[in-house]
């Protein structure tokens, strides 16, 4: 069926979620919005797990040549750096006229945590591209895998919905818009567990700080990359919190069954919710230490609001490699 006048007339971002029921049907859905791409000469990106990306390649044919494939278990592993891929994108092919995409961020078996990264991330990819360049991006959901809960969330963030034959539930959900992205952004994660260690700094602290996580990811089993990453990131971070959040703030770690956790947490307040989610501008008085952690963790999760900022990193471990150490002191060393 040929495209629509509006559709022939598109401007700026057009965000859909497109349903659909089991891998085998994945073809259906999302192939003609492809294929469609490519008869127009528009360039084309799809962002899907290995296993998706194996079954629409072989789908396309010769005009999988067309496609540039992205392995979203790697980019989306920390969801927070799928919008600077997809910025790359639109300014590598900025003179080439309207592109699409598909992103797939939300796959069964994903971490309860990283669903909720991946749900903020739907919710900002409004907010960084509206009023942008002319593109549309299809976002699946295999509604046959994923709790209706999340289903319920990609209809609150994608103004449209893409025609399919799976169908949510009869309580649909609306489209929220740029007011849901900003609230999430602003509410406080939860409290880190009674068992977490809580660790004040102020300005002279940072090198005792830097050898006590050191010790806790040496603890946890760390390769040394890792930990080396995870202490840069928590630095990183510490000394924004005494450069522009009054001096100090309170670092704490802790243990999940697949994770060990850092946070740091200040008084200050970040209004940009889309922090983090660009390319690194060295001069920028904010969002250095935030990019630098997205670049560093296996996962990131920012809010602020007005009871200050959170930045959360999260490293995972394998629970056979956790090593007994000790979680009692309270001070830098």
């Amino acid at each position: 069926m040929g495209s629509t006048a509006v559709e022939d007339r598109l401007e700026g971002f057009r965000h859909e979620a497109a349903l659909y029921r089991g891998i085998a049907v994945l073809p259906r859905a999302v192939l003609p919005f492809i294929r469609e791409g490519v008869a127009r000469r528009e360039p084309v990106m799809v962002a899907m797990v290995p296993e998706r990306l194996d079954l629409l390649e072989r789908a396309l044919g010769a005009d999988a040549t067309r496609v540039d494939f992205v392995d979203m278990s790697e980019l989306g592993a920390n969801p927070a750096c799928i919008i600077p891929e997809w910025r790359r994108f639109l300014d590598d092919t900025r003179d080439l006229g309207p592109v699409r995409g598909v992103g797939e961020p939300v796959w069964h078996g994903r971490r309860d945590v990283e669903l909720d990264e991946a749900e903020l991330h739907e919710s900002l990819l409004n907010l960084a591209f509206d009023g942008g360049p002319s593109w549309r991006l299809l976002c699946p959901y295999d509604v046959s895998l994923l709790p209706d809960a999340v289903v319920q969330d990609a209809l609150r963030n994608h103004p449209g919905l893409h025609p399919s034959d799976a169908r949510p539930g009869s309580e649909l959900a609306g489209y929220l818009g740029h007011p849901h992205a900003r609230q999430t952004f602003t509410e406080l994660l939860p409290e880190p567990p009674a068992q977490a260690t809580r660790v004040a700094f102020h300005d002279g602290d940072l090198a005792a700080l830097r050898r006590r996580v050191r010790d806790i990811a040496d603890g946890a089993g760390l390769d040394r990359a890792a930990r080396d990453n995870l202490v840069l990131a928590m630095h990183e971070l510490a000394a924004n919190s005494i450069v522009h959040a009054g001096g100090g703030g309170v670092v704490s770690f802790w243990r999940e069954p697949d994770a060990l956790v850092v946070e740091v947490r200040d008084r200050g307040r970040i209004d940009d919710a889309l922090v983090g989610r660009g390319t690194l501008d060295l001069d920028a008085e904010h969002g250095r230490g935030i990019w630098m952690a997205n670049q560093l963790c296996d996962l990131v999760q920012v809010r602020s609001g007005e009871d200050g900022t959170q930045v959360r990193l999260w490293t995972w471990v394998d629970p056979g490699q956790w090593r007994a150490t000790s979680s009692t002191e309270t001070a830098p060393r």
